[in-house]
């Protein structure tokens, strides 16, 4: 690999390695991000990160690019759906606006993730500075039906500098949950740093009632 140097601008260049393609990756730090609860107790957020938007990152190519996280909801016996998916992204880096990227669902298992359940569905962000981008689906839109382990993720779609940003959290102790895909294989997030925690959450709402006893299990899990 490429010795890293760093740009006046705090930009760092990474090429090849366990990266799979050229990345860039800029410096933020705006402190805690506060974060919504769920609306209600059959409707709850699941995470990986802490929080703290730290890293912005962006392949330089963009197609086929996709990070994501995988969640286990094994001990729910009920039917799920994907209500909102939440990407931590931003206009300001690397162009100034949004462009706009692609999210999908697959299976996870063997310890990897797999073939794609739904998706690839193209959003756009909006708003100002750095923010949770919210994109919603219907009740039988994005449902889970019999996949208690899942990977959500997004693909970059735009090649650098033409695209939106995706972003590690403060911690760098890696959860060991969040993926990167390159020419169809996928490996662990490589991340920066040290820093490998992908800021994506899935909120999901049940089709049914939920177990109390359940429910609790997988809000211990992720909260």
């Amino acid at each position: 690999m490429r010795t890293l140097t760093a740009a006046v601008v705090a930009t760092f260049l990474c090429v090849g390695g366990a990266w799979g393609a050229d990345c860039v990756a800029d410096v933020l730090s705006s402190g805690n991000e506060a974060v919504e609860s769920p609306a209600y107790d059959t409707e709850f957020e699941l995470k990986w990160d802490d929080g703290r938007p730290n890293w912005l990152m962006s392949w330089y190519t963009g197609a086929g690019s996709w990070v994501g996280n995988d969640f286990d909801i094994s001990t729910l016996h009920v039917d799920w759906w994907i209500k909102t998916i939440k990407v931590m992204s931003g206009a300001y880096w690397p162009n100034g606006r949004w462009d706009g990227f692609r999210l999908g669902v697959f299976t996870f298992s063997g310890g990897l993730p797999g073939s794609r359940l739904h998706g690839p569905r193209f959003v756009r962000g909006s708003g100002t500075g750095f923010t949770w981008c919210r994109f919603n689906f219907g009740m039988w839109e994005w449902s889970l039906g019999e996949n208690k382990r899942f990977v959500v993720a997004a693909e970059q779609y735009y090649n650098h500098p033409n695209c939106d940003p995706y972003i590690l959290d403060g911690n760098r102790t890696f959860q060991g949950h969040s993926w990167q895909c390159q020419s169809e294989k996928w490996e662990p997030l490589v991340g920066y740093w040290g820093y490998r925690n992908l800021m994506l959450r899935v909120v999901i709402s049940d089709l049914m009632a939920v177990a109390p006893t359940s429910l609790g299990r997988v809000k211990a899990l992720y909260y």
